[in-house]
């Protein structure tokens, strides 16, 4: 054999090895990457789940379920997944640790007297201690103040798991009702100052009218005028006869 055919034979040779040698690299990679994506899943919801019954899943999915923490939460009950990590829907390899916050349910807070405050005072308080405002009303109240909290729901001092506080403030003295003035034209004067001052009013300023064709002392002309609206309290002037 001459010496250019034994260098074409040699490199038939090692062309051939290289191709086998690239078909096994191939298969190797091929088969390893199946057997990763085979042993893949999607992760599973757990938030909300109580924990137990997060456990039994996370088993059944082959996962190691670690409890990361405990925290309060106003959203889901004590005992209850709050997050996990990996999150819902993700791909996940069989045997990988997820991560979860457990609920430990909705804190307790001690409510503060507001009783006889202000109002504002009393919202102030309330979110400054992370509380929340629940329903106001207000009603009028004798002997208080306006916007004063006449009552509070939870009472002060009691331990809640509700964060809302429900106030009832008052609206201060009732107003008070107001009258339609009567007509004292004609009438004596000493006889209405009699009814009006019994009924709580004032005379005021009497200005005496000479020369008139009427009774002595009666009432010519009257302010508030008849039929003008009047509080309790009103002061009266009068134009009489002399």
């Amino acid at each position: 054999m001459s010496f250019g055919q034994r260098v074409r034979s040699f490199l038939r040779v090692l062309l051939l090895f290289t191709f086998l040698v690239a078909v096994a690299l191939i298969s190797a990679i091929t088969t390893i990457r199946l057997t990763i994506h085979g042993r893949q899943q999607t992760m599973p919801n757990l938030v909300g789940v109580p924990l137990e019954s997060a456990k039994v899943t996370a088993g059944w999915a082959g996962l190691d379920l670690v409890v990361q923490d405990k925290v309060f939460s106003t959203q889901y009950a004590a005992g209850q997944i709050v997050s996990q990590i990996p999150p819902a829907n993700t791909r996940i390899k069989a045997g990988q640790r997820t991560h979860v916050l457990v609920s430990l349910g909705p804190p307790q807070v001690q409510i503060p007297n507001l009783l006889g405050t202000s109002f504002r005072a009393a919202r102030i308080m309330v979110l400054q201690r992370g509380l929340t405002m629940g329903n106001v009303a207000a009603v009028p109240w004798p002997q208080s103040e306006l916007d004063q909290v006449l009552a509070q729901d939870p009472p002060p001092a009691s331990e809640v798991h509700s964060l809302a506080v429900n106030f009832l403030i008052s609206l201060g003295e009732r107003p008070a009702e107001d009258f339609l003035c009567p007509s004292f034209i004609g009438r004596s004067l000493p006889e209405v100052r009699r009814v009006l001052e019994k009924a709580g009013f004032k005379v005021g300023q009497v200005t005496t009218i000479p020369s008139v064709p009427a009774a002595r002392r009666a009432i010519l002309s009257q302010s508030p005028p008849p039929g003008s609206k009047i509080s309790p309290g009103a002061k009266f002037d009068f134009q009489v006869s002399e």
